[in-house]
C-alpha cells in the first residue's frame, strides 16, 4: 500500500479510498456513502488525484473550455477536502455555507475539514444536494 493516495497511481475511487490511512479513510468513506446517497446522478471517478462525482462543461468569456466535476472529494493529510462547483449566481455554494460549518475552513468552493467530527453531516448533505441540483437541466 501506498504512504498517501497522492503518491500512489490509482484509477477508481475505491482504489484511491483504500489508500488513505486510517482514520481519515474512514472519514472519506462516510463522505463518498453521503455523496453518493445524497446525488446518486452523479457518477464518481478519479480526476486531477482526486474523486469527482459527476461531470459538467465550463466556458469562460475569454474562450477557456474544459471538463471538471460538480462535487470533489480528497484526503489530504491535514484535512478533507470537499469541493462543490457551483454558485447561487452571486456566490460559491460553499461560501454560502461557513455560518453552518463553523469548524471547517470554507474557500470559494472548498470545504476543508480537520475531523469529521467538527461538521454537521446532514449541513454537509444539504450542500452536497444542492450543488448537484445547480446543475440540473431545467
Amino acid at each position: 500500500m501506498a504512504s498517501s493516495a497522492m503518491d500512489a497511481e490509482v484509477s477508481t475511487p475505491e482504489e484511491y479510498i483504500a489508500t488513505l490511512p486510517e482514520p481519515r479513510r474512514g472519514e472519506v468513506r462516510v463522505l463518498h456513502d453521503l455523496i453518493r446517497r445524497e446525488a446518486p446522478e452523479l457518477e464518481p471517478h478519479m480526476v486531477s488525484g482526486m474523486v469527482g462525482y459527476g461531470t459538467y462543461h465550463y466556458r469562460y468569456d475569454s474562450g477557456r473550455e474544459g471538463d471538471w466535476f460538480v462535487v470533489g472529494l480528497a484526503g489530504r493529510r491535514a484535512y478533507i477536502s470537499l469541493y462543490v462547483s457551483a454558485s447561487d449566481g452571486d456566490r460559491y455554494l460553499a461560501e454560502t455555507y461557513r455560518d453552518r460549518l463553523p469548524k471547517a475552513d470554507i474557500g470559494r468552493s472548498c470545504v476543508r475539514i480537520k475531523r469529521l467530527a467538527d461538521v454537521d453531516l446532514e449541513t454537509v448533505a444539504h450542500l452536497v444536494r444542492a450543488g448537484a441540483a445547480a446543475h440540473r437541466p431545467a
